[in-house]
């Protein structure tokens, strides 16, 4: 068994449908463990994947920990193996808390975001060594590769990651709630203005991986004219200080997640 996977939320689906439509992961090599047995049954019909219990992710090659932080502490000595690899996709814990918990350094550190489900997440890696070592950081970096871009970054660098690029899909429907209310005001369609927002969200993000932002900014604001007059009042609203103290809201969090582990 190569994969199994504990927990299989909207996440952990995307990245196993990911990785059985890739070819990267064949059925027969894949196992589950739900939060209760019948659930464990039906996830394994759903994907023709194993059914496994706790005891059973000592026989898997890596377990992918796909379980919120705050289950974490009374599963971890129920599924350590030291002969095991580790794959989590927890928010704020560490690879030295993981290591801590498992009884185990081969830990690997992953954060994907809600993309993941149409393939177009992108992910952060980072392992302890023995881990490196071991092939698992290469194993996930492949993984996460069937779902979208892989960026290994310094752990220091995972919380402000999870507060930019995992949390971004929340603050960007925001955004795109905010710019559709705004079209039904000016009178327009609620369902023309929602798709409109959508679409907008989506090219711009597609022409930004041309272009630096401002560069993209000034194209579109011609002298005197609307969008430059729409930017004037974005500004006077402190529209980029509200996505400053977001991110560093949500840096904090993670910090904290982390400190209580």
């Amino acid at each position: 068994m190569r994969l199994a996977f504990l927990g299989l939320g909207k996440m952990g689906r995307s990245i196993l449908k990911g990785a059985l439509e890739r070819g990267f992961l064949r059925p027969e090599e894949v196992g589950v463990v739900g939060r209760t047995r019948e659930r464990t049954e039906e996830l394994a019909r759903a994907f023709g994947i194993r059914p496994l219990s706790l005891k059973d992710l000592a026989q898997a090659e890596r377990v992918l920990l796909a379980v919120q932080p705050r289950d974490f502490p009374h599963l971890a000595p129920e599924i350590a193996f030291p002969q095991v690899g580790y794959v989590s996709i927890m928010a704020g814990v560490s690879t030295a808390v993981l290591a801590r918990r498992l009884d185990s350094r081969r830990v690997v550190r992953a954060m994907p975001n809600l993309a993941a489900v149409i393939g177009e997440s992108s992910t952060a890696l980072t392992a302890l060594r023995e881990a490196r070592e071991a092939g698992d950081l290469d194993f996930a970096r492949a993984l996460f590769s069937t779902v979208g871009d892989v960026y290994e970054i310094p752990e220091h660098l995972f919380d402000p990651f999870t507060a930019m690029s995992a949390s971004a899909p929340a603050y960007l429907a925001v955004v795109a709630e905010a710019l559709a209310d705004a079209g039904v005001k000016m009178g327009m369609p609620r369902g023309l203005a929602l798709r409109l927002a959508a679409e907008a969200l989506a090219a711009t993000g597609e022409l930004l991986k041309t272009r630096h932002p401002a560069q993209l900014k000034d194209e579109v604001a011609s002298p005197g004219g609307t969008t430059i007059h729409g930017l004037h009042a974005l500004e006077a609203r402190a529209l980029r200080a509200a996505f400053y103290e977001a991110v560093e809201a949500a840096t904090r969090r993670g910090h904290e997640l982390g400190e209580a582990e």
